[in-house]
């Protein structure tokens, strides 16, 4: 049946619609608001967020949802003013920016606030007040001005957390350490179904059925983000997220899904783009319009550290042979595919040559470096990461050589497992030079516990020289970069299948200042 306006409305409900439409309340001192007597349900249960910092702004979230596995939250349909206020003290003594926000069901009443005229690499506290409600307060911390000198920088980054799959102890964890930026790197939510899990409630509608409308994708999010830890974790720094195949549907690849044709599929991506927007702590200017979102964008870090955050899922040309688990060959090889597209290939490396930054980071979805799978001469690689797109993948690590970029490094998720490589120019060539050095972050709890080292790790230690460790556990990486060497803390979890698993440091791996590649494994 041929996608229209009327089998749009049917599959998603009115309200689905808007994902498709650019419109949504502006944050004014709007007068519009509930009639009759307020309402005294707690309008903050999926907590409050603050992301994309720039040395005079930060985004500040929220969203009102009473009843948060309701439709549109519990919430009536009407406009809500939100008042906010951003303080230099835990206790808002001192107040520096306050306003209020209008927000409504066009945005399952979601808050976002781009906080501008703030002081650069500093805390701030801020909070959210409806009919008489306060929010938590939430802790956020600009970036430094462009041209500082910044001794060192804290930041963690983590992925794919399935919720149905186990606890959230390592959000506690991150939570309980300090860190000026947090990465998400993709797979925030899972879009299918399942029929059972390790958590309580995980055979409910909300977690079980497929997520395909825009009203099945808010509520999966509210699911998600009623979990106490993992909002704790967003309410002690700011987070920088991008996304990756699962808040879509798995692996899906531009507009091709077998899910569906292309026009109905196009549907699907607006509806999951607009529930992402309205549960990210993301600016007015990353809002979807319809299928599409502007995800790829830069954060600097004074003259330490730049971030190049890239979204390898919109533009990238479809798997090759099908995807799998695949021998290359001259499809992956083919410089007419690409997993980044033209605009946003050029966009990164037009960025790293401009940089002047001692640390030039890719924040992105997957790995890049070579993951040989098959034990023996055969040669066995994944065709959704960076091995199936590896004319892409050379023109982004020789256009980088070609630049001069000093000190490349790569942080990535989506594998489920610990990976840390160096990036080589020609990964068949045991004499090609190191380039960079790469981390992949383990899950948050996809994949359930796991282990030290899986069968699986162990071959891929033994096939790719230029992996230097390897982990199958759950956690996330928490790292220290100043200008002198890069440290990375594997954190791991000894099992996420029970509440309050142990959390240690599984190894600890070194880059040092113009030298490429890890210098260091502590295990």
């Amino acid at each position: 049946m041929p996608t229209t306006r009327r089998t749009f409305l049917t599959a998603g409900g009115a309200a689905a619609a808007l994902a498709l439409s650019g419109g949504l309340p502006e944050i004014t001192a709007a007068v519009a608001g509930r009639t009759g007597p307020p309402d005294r349900r707690d309008p903050f249960t999926l907590g409050v967020a603050s992301g994309d910092p720039l040395p005079d702004a930060v985004v500040i979230w929220t969203r009102l949802a009473p009843d948060p596995l309701a439709p549109f939250g519990g919430m009536d349909r009407v406009p809500v003013e939100v008042q906010w206020q951003v303080a230099t003290d835990e206790q808002f003594h001192h107040v520096v920016r306050a306003g209020t926000a209008r927000t409504g069901p066009e945005v399952s009443h979601s808050v976002h606030v781009d906080v501008r005229g703030l002081q650069p690499w500093r805390h701030y506290w801020y909070r959210f007040r409806v009919n008489g409600r306060l929010s938590p307060v939430g802790r956020t911390r600009t970036a430094p001005a462009y041209g500082a000198d910044v001794g060192e920088l804290s930041l963690a980054f983590a992925s794919c957390q399935a919720w149905w799959e186990g606890w959230y102890t390592a959000y506690a964890d991150m939570a309980r350490r300090e860190h000026d930026v947090v990465f998400f790197l993709g797979d925030y939510i899972y879009e299918f179904g399942i029929d059972r899990g390790i958590r309580p409630h995980s055979n409910e509608p909300y977690i079980t059925q497929q997520c395909v409308t825009l009203d099945e994708y808010r509520v999966r999010y509210a699911a998600y983000k009623l979990d106490a830890d993992l909002q704790r974790a967003h309410a002690v720094a700011p987070w920088v997220v991008t996304l990756d195949d699962h808040e879509v549907v798995d692996n899906w690849a531009d507009e091709a899904h077998p899910s569906a044709p292309p026009a109905q599929f196009r549907v699907r991506r607006a509806n999951a783009f607009r529930a992402y927007w309205e549960h990210m702590p993301l600016r007015l200017s990353r809002l979807p319009k319809g299928p599409d979102i502007p995800l790829y964008r830069r954060f600097r870090y004074g003259r330490l550290a730049e971030f190049s955050v890239l979204d390898t899922r919109q533009y990238r040309s479809d798997q090759a042979y099908g995807d799998g688990t695949k021998a290359p060959g001259p499809e992956t090889a083919d410089p007419a595919r690409t997993i980044t597209g033209d605009a946003q290939e050029k966009w990164l490396l037009d960025g790293l040559a401009a940089s002047q930054t001692r640390w030039n980071v890719l924040a992105q979805q997957t790995a890049m470096a070579r993951l040989d799978t098959k034990d023996g001469p055969e040669v066995l690689v994944p065709m959704d990461t960076w091995d199936g797109y590896e004319a892409s993948r050379s023109r982004i690590l020789d256009g980088a050589v070609d630049r001069g970029v000093r000190n490349l490094v790569s942080i990535a998720g989506d594998l489920h497992r610990s990976v840390a490589s160096d990036l080589k120019q020609d990964f068949t060539d045991p004499g090609s030079p190191v380039v960079g050095a790469e981390f992949v972050g383990t899950s948050i709890t996809s994949g359930i516990d796991g282990e030290d080292l899986d069968a699986g790790g162990a071959t891929l230690l033994r096939e790719n020289p230029h992996m230097k460790f390897g982990n199958f556990q759950r956690g996330y990486v928490s790292c220290s970069i100043t200008p002198q060497r890069w440290v990375s803390d594997y954190r791991v979890v000894d099992k996420v299948s029970v509440q309050g698993g142990t959390v240690s440091t599984r190894a600890k791996l070194l880059v040092e200042d113009g030298r490429p590649g890890i210098a260091e494994v502590q295990q």
